[in-house]
């Protein structure tokens, strides 16, 4: 079987709401497996790896915030409890968002891992879309606990049910540059 070389680089630049330049990741839909392996080997044991580590940050996080918030309680004699519960309730959710929207569209987990998620055309995902990425991982976790990775060994890219409903694939950051060098062809042969 030929294998078909491709370029997968920064095909083109556009500017979203907030003015920050977007690159493209490749032109269309993700190269598929076979073609680019580099983009999804070991992509699931990192994904679970990075998840580990954002849970650990999200829960000293929320440690550090109970620990400033409970002293917000005693003088407000508890009236404070329902907003400090929400807010508590919101920090994995905004943790995410803001991570996965945001210029590295990774966590701190998924960045120590070397990954990246990019929505299934080729842009970095919007806000909005993290959002939904983020809100549709929580709600299946709450349904179905781990059993939400099982979808990922029935996909070659290693996509997750809210990656597929979310409209987006997590790929080994290989920083597009590196990516698209081709191996030098020498005149000797």
């Amino acid at each position: 079987m030929k294998r078909r070389e491709i370029t997968v680089r920064a095909v083109s630049k556009s500017e979203d709401n907030s003015s920050r330049p977007r690159a493209r990741a490749w032109p269309e839909t993700p190269p598929h497996p076979l073609e680019a392996p580099e983009l999804y080997d070991g992509i699931r044991i990192k994904r679970l790896i990075a998840y580990a580590i954002d849970v650990v940050i999200i829960s000293v996080s929320l440690v550090v915030f109970w620990a400033v918030g409970s002293f917000f309680l005693v003088i407000s004699f508890g009236l404070l409890l329902p907003i400090l519960a929400l807010a508590a309730f919101l920090l994995p959710f905004t943790y995410h968002t803001l991570l996965i929207g945001g210029n590295g569209n990774a966590t701190v987990g998924m960045r120590i891992m070397e990954l990246r998620v990019v929505a299934w055309n080729g842009n970095s995902p919007s806000y909005a879309q993290a959002a939904l990425q983020t809100f549709l991982f929580y709600a299946s976790l709450a349904v179905a606990t781990l059993l939400v990775l099982v979808v990922s060994f029935f996909n070659p890219r290693g996509r997750c049910l809210h990656d597929l409903l979310a409209g987006t694939v997590t790929i080994n950051d290989l920083r597009l540059d590196r990516l698209s060098e081709q191996p030098e062809q020498t005149g000797d042969g």
